[in-house]
Formats: structure tokens, C-alpha cells, sequence
């Protein structure tokens, strides 16, 4: 197949271009600076894309989107969070919706945000959305493929979880209180996490598009969530430090503003029900496993 792939420098992008290319497709890039050969530029701000970016892409993998966790949300940064992933994904769909040969599969990224804060309950893509600024966000950015669709594209919107690589995302950023024995729960570490290795949202992408069927909302997490305090006792385990020093939550809440509530204090225990109807079968679907490759351990 011929793919382009926008966020092809993030965490999940970086790791997929080389998996593609391995598996024997045409991998070109949108890009928002100088392309390189066989690639292509887009300004998603600007509302611009080249000409024939898109003419002979047998699919198109949207990644691309301004980090939600890059730092506190301010009225402006929340803008440019919704921007950048409703605007860049409103052009593809446009842009696609247009063409003569459409792209037969559009797999866009969404996020378990979708979900909102649900504590213990099991939700999975036939649960209804949740409330708050992630899961607006997400219902808008999912809302935004519909040229594409309503032009007979394949949509698949993957609502992902928290990816986990030693290369970046949440566990980089845990590994250094961690490795030196200052890990612990968030708040009162009952909230759920849905997690995915990193092999495994590259591998679940690759199958989506090889099977070309599914479209809608697909869950990419492990089948096992565990809570905030499951993940650490975990972490440390796998590192072989202690991981009992727990982080409370009003700290939190004046260190980090509503992004506390909604990223790290939230519960989404989802089950990824469509990908495992899909016939998908997981390399890391325990998380200690999961852990342990991801860093070499």
C-alpha cells in the first residue's frame, strides 16, 4: 500500500514508519517543515496541504496533534489542543473527500479521554462519551472525519491509551523518581489506567490496515487496565525499587490546574472490544510483560 502518515516524528509515529516500511508499503510523510523526498507539506494552522499530497495513497494514518501534557492548560494552550487535532484532521478529511481515487482507509488518532472520568465501570466503544475538556475534544476531533466517510472512506478513529515506551509519553517521565526509589500513587491510586506497549499500537494499526474493514471507534488498549497503584507497585517491581511514596492530589491540582483532574486523577477502565472481535491478538497483554520489554528488563 501506499501510506501517508502525519505526527510521523511523535512516540507512535516514529515507531510505525519503520514497521510499515518492514511490512513492505510506500511510506510518505506530511510534514509541517521542508519535505524531504517523496514526502509532502502541510500547515494544518494555516488550513494549506500540497497539491496531490493524497492523489495515490491507498491509506492515510493521522497522527498528528500538539501534546495535551506538554505543560499546565491555559485558555490558549486548551485552544491550540483542540485546533491542531480537529483543524489538521477537518483538512485530510476535506482534502480527501475531493479526490477522484480516494484513499480506501482512513485510520485517524482519538484518545480513552473520549470516556471522561468513569471510575470502576468497564466501558468500550459502545459506551456513550464522558464529560470535560478531553472528552470534547475527542468527540470533536472524531466528528471531524466525516467528509471522509460521507465520501465512502473507510474511517477508523483509534482511541488510544497510555502508550508505553521508554521513548517518550508517561512512563519516560516516570522512570526518573522510579529508578531512584521516589515512585508511588497518584492520589489515591484507585483510578484506572488502559495502557498499550508501544509494539502493540504499531501492530494493531498495521492490522487495521491490512484487514480494511473495521471502521468507527476501536479501543487501542491492553485488555487488562489496572489501577494507578496496580501500575506502580508494578513499575517498581520491574525496576526493583520501592514505590510506596504516593504523590497527593491537591498537589497535584496546584501544581497542574484541571489537567490533574482529567489526566492523571480520572479512571477510564476501557476494554478494547472491537479490536479483539477484529481478530488482533496481543504481544504484551499483561502489563508486567509489557513493562518489562518495553525497557529492556
Amino acid at each position: 500500500m501506499n501510506v501517508v502518515v502525519t505526527g510521523s516524528s511523535g512516540l507512535i509515529g516514529s515507531a510505525l514508519l519503520p514497521a510499515l516500511t518492514a511490512g513492505g508499503h510506500t511510506v510518505h510523510r506530511l510534514v509541517r517543515g521542508t519535505p524531504g523526498p517523496g514526502d509532502a507539506h502541510w500547515d494544518p494552522a494555516a488550513g494549506e496541504i500540497t497539491p496531490d499530497a493524497l492523489k495515490d495513497a491507498d491509506a492515510i494514518v493521522h497522527l498528528a496533534g500538539e501534546s495535551v501534557a506538554a505543560g499546565r492548560w491555559s485558555v490558549p494552550r486548551k485552544a491550540r489542543i483542540r485546533d491542531s487535532r480537529v483543524g489538521g484532521t477537518l483538512l485530510l478529511a476535506r482534502s480527501m473527500a475531493t479526490l477522484d481515487r480516494r484513499p480506501k482507509v482512513f485510520i485517524s488518532a482519538s484518545a480513552v479521554g473520549v470516556y471522561g472520568d468513569r471510575g470502576d465501570e468497564i466501558v468500550d466503544e459502545a459506551s456513550r462519551p464522558g464529560r470535560g475538556f478531553l472528552a470534547d475534544v475527542c468527540k470533536e476531533w472524531e466528528a471531524a472525519t466525516c467528509p471522509a466517510s460521507d465520501a465512502g472512506v473507510h474511517v477508523v478513529n483509534v482511541r488510544l491509551g497510555a502508550v508505553l515506551s521508554r521513548h517518550g509519553g508517561a512512563l519516560a517521565k516516570m522512570l526518573p523518581p522510579f529508578r531512584l526509589g521516589a515512585g508511588g500513587p497518584i492520589g489515591t491510586g484507585r483510578q484506572y489506567i488502559s495502557w498499550i506497549e508501544i509494539d502493540d499500537a504499531v501492530g494493531a494499526i498495521e492490522h487495521l490496515l491490512r484487514i480494511g474493514a473495521v471502521t468507527g471507534p476501536v479501543n487501542l488498549v491492553a485488555p487488562d487496565a489496572v489501577t494507578n497503584i496496580e501500575f506502580t507497585r508494578t513499575l517498581g517491581r520491574v525496576l526493583g525499587r520501592p514505590a510506596v511514596l504516593p504523590v497527593p492530589a491537591f498537589a497535584l491540582r496546584l501544581l497542574l490546574g484541571e489537567m490533574a483532574d482529567e489526566m492523571l486523577l480520572a479512571s477510564t477502565r476501557v476494554r478494547p472490544s472491537r479490536l479483539l472481535e477484529s481478530g488482533y491478538r496481543f504481544r504484551h497483554p499483561s502489563l508486567e510483560a509489557a513493562l518489562r520489554h518495553a525497557l529492556g528488563r
